[in-house]
């Protein structure tokens, strides 16, 4: 897949939708490439602009199906120094402007964002198109090159922030996430309206669906989600073709929410009681301990277990006297999910 302060816990990478990947398998037999070329090697890039440098590839692909006449190049460039959220760039899908698909040039831009700080090289080329690959979930291994070098500075770039409200977000009402972008060097707004991508899950990653935003002059927007996509990365994205400019993902913090429910009320001392319960969300693959209560206000850990995907688990409760035993479910912080405490529930030892 192409992935500060926020009161939210973020998702690995600040950049969504901009990373490369490269699928498992060999690469192409087909595609022998020439050369690559760039019409400037030297790029000069600031706030939320972009650049387009010209790239020419020739190539050869050994087909006899129609079908390929129509192929497109798509050309692979990594940053080999210097600093910046991009460290990869991926050319537009190149058509081919002269000769055949099995002896040819294909041409196109590479869109240079100021996040391209650093000296790039070009080292691979592979046919398209990118959404094709990009549906798949993986881009094909590239045919390597030892391509053009260039040298990008990038100033201004846009920083993205966020604020949720509230902060811990229920299960129920919808919740807001206030958006912010600001000039990464000044710490101020660009002072003009920013049009952005919102999304939750898939969309952060992928072309299909998403909010269509302005931003304020001030490089504010507000937007309200249902409490659904507190379950999903939510994020902001700052797109170009075909990778984003930069964005934000983030996952909202979720309470934790236990239940437990013994299988018997009353057992026999030293018979096991399986305890079912499940922390809402879910809460997948988390550690949940069962709590016996000693004295008068000591709670000792008795069974633990992880919650199975669904958030479900499964605990064993043994009396160990005679009488009413005060039991409860103790969640501890897990991911995006706060400490959780179930009711207090009584089995009878017998």
């Amino acid at each position: 897949m192409w992935g500060h302060r926020v009161v939210a816990a973020l998702v690995a990478s600040a950049v969504v939708g901009t990373g490369i990947t490269a699928a498992d398998a060999a690469v192409d037999p087909k595609l022998t490439v020439t050369s690559v070329t760039a019409d400037r090697t030297t790029i000069a890039v600031s706030g939320l602009n972009t650049v387009p440098v010209k790239l020419t590839v020739a190539a050869k692909y050994d087909t006899a199906n129609p079908d390929d006449n129509n192929l497109v190049l798509l050309v692979y460039i990594k940053r080999i120094s210097g600093t910046g959220p991009m460290s990869q760039l991926l050319s537009t899908d190149l058509p081919r402007t002269s000769g055949t698909v099995q002896n040819g040039v294909w041409s196109g831009p590479v869109h240079i964002p100021s996040t391209a700080n650093g000296t790039y090289k070009v080292y691979g080329v592979s046919y398209g198109p990118y959404f094709t690959w990009q549906a798949g979930g993986m881009l094909p291994d590239p045919t390597p090159v030892d391509g053009p070098t260039l040298t990008i500075t990038g100033t201004h770039q846009p920083k993205v922030t966020a604020k949720v409200t509230p902060a811990v977000v229920p299960f129920g009402p919808n919740y807001t996430i206030t958006w912010a972008i600001t000039d990464r060097t000044t710490g101020k707004p660009y002072g003009t309206r920013v049009r952005a991508l919102l999304g939750v899950d898939n969309q952060c990653a992928e072309e299909a669906g998403g909010a269509n935003v302005l931003t304020t002059t001030g490089g504010l927007v507000s937007y309200s989600y249902p409490s659904s996509a507190g379950e999903s990365i939510n994020c902001l994205r700052i797109k170009s073709t075909p990778l984003d400019i930069t964005g934000l993902g983030l996952a909202v913090i979720r309470p934790g929410v236990v239940s437990a429910v013994p299988s018997k009320t009353s057992a026999t001392v030293g018979t096991i009681v399986p305890v079912n319960g499940s922390v809402l969300g879910p809460a997948a693959f988390c550690p949940v301990l069962l709590q016996r209560l000693y004295g008068a206000s000591q709670w000792r850990g008795v069974s633990t277990a992880k919650t199975r995907q669904s958030g479900r688990y499964t605990v064993s409760a043994q009396p160990a006297y005679k009488g009413l035993i005060p039991y409860r479910v103790y969640f501890p912080k897990c991911g995006r999910y706060l400490v959780g405490v179930s009711r207090v529930f009584y089995i009878r030892g017998l």
